[in-house]
């Protein structure tokens, strides 16, 4: 019975058989990988993942795709999880996991972030994403696809484009251009005391782009603290690299314990001058 896609759930089937096999060819799935795909639809990347790696997990919300991949595939070589993947507890398949997934457009910065809380995890990310979301995620300082998602994605993981994928090889065909990311996680890192206020500081920064520094994290950071570690306030967030980041949440914390102890998770109380 032929699958109609929902626009909910965002649907749009991988169809062209070339970028099926580039993708499986970019991931290299082995034997002892333990793999798990994300919304695996009508099992375009299923069947190859599967035969390569030997059992595959898959994470799928819609109930009909369910029976149908449950109809079609050996359980004893495709594990089929009927979930919400933000929801999915990905820790209980195990360690060093290998996650693909095509992403629905409506949820892939969610599950993006959800993949940040997952680094520790994982062994590698190959997903396909809108390609303006992918140009988002391995964006350098200083452009205005740079923002609080590159960040936050390239503390955790070294990003590359692997390929582009037209519209038509989609059925129904997306009104945009798709490509897949790879995501490796960084082992090397400068990394920060307190990923919480990292993050929240990212997040403010971002909030207000277009103001300095000065303004956008005010009171949070105080001139002093900018000169300590060499940051111009008057820069935009945007002209900051990720390892300055780190720098500044570092130098809050720091500030924070040497105060009255610890505030609030992802706070840092005023410092308050005379």
């Amino acid at each position: 019975m032929r699958h109609v896609a929902r626009k909910r759930f965002g649907q749009h089937f991988l169809q062209d058989k070339s970028v099926v096999a580039a993708i499986v060819g970019a991931i290299a799935p082995a034997p002892e990988d333990v793999m798990v795909e994300i919304g695996p639809g009508l099992g375009a990347l299923t069947r190859p993942l599967a035969e390569k790696a030997g059992h595959l997990h898959v994470v799928e919300i819609d109930r009909d795709l369910v029976r149908r991949l449950v109809r079609e595939f050996d359980p004893r070589q495709v594990t089929v999880h009927e979930a919400d993947v933000l929801g999915f507890d990905f820790s209980k398949l195990g360690a060093e996991l290998r996650v693909v997934g095509n992403l629905p457009y409506n949820i892939s910065t969610p599950v993006l972030f959800q993949l940040v809380r997952m680094a520790a995890g994982l062994h590698d990310v190959h997903v396909m994403l809108q390609r303006e979301v992918v140009e988002r995620m391995a964006a350098a300082p200083g452009g205005p696809e740079y923002g609080r998602l590159s960040v936050m994605l390239q503390y955790h993981f070294a990003i590359e484009t692997v390929l582009k994928v037209p519209p038509n090889a989609f059925e129904p065909i997306p009104k945009v251009e798709s490509a897949v990311a790879r995501l490796v996680p960084l082992a090397l890192r400068s990394r920060a005391q307190d990923e919480e206020l990292f993050a929240a500081v990212v997040a403010r920064a971002f909030a207000q782009r277009r103001k300095t520094l000065r303004n956008s994290l005010a009171p949070l950071v105080a001139a002093d603290d900018y000169e300590a570690i060499g940051i111009d306030p008057g820069a935009r967030a945007q002209e900051l690299a990720v390892e300055d980041f780190v720098r500044l949440a570092n130098h809050l914390a720091q500030r924070r314990n040497a105060a009255e102890g610890p505030t609030e998770v992802g706070r840092v109380a005023p410092r308050h001058k005379g």
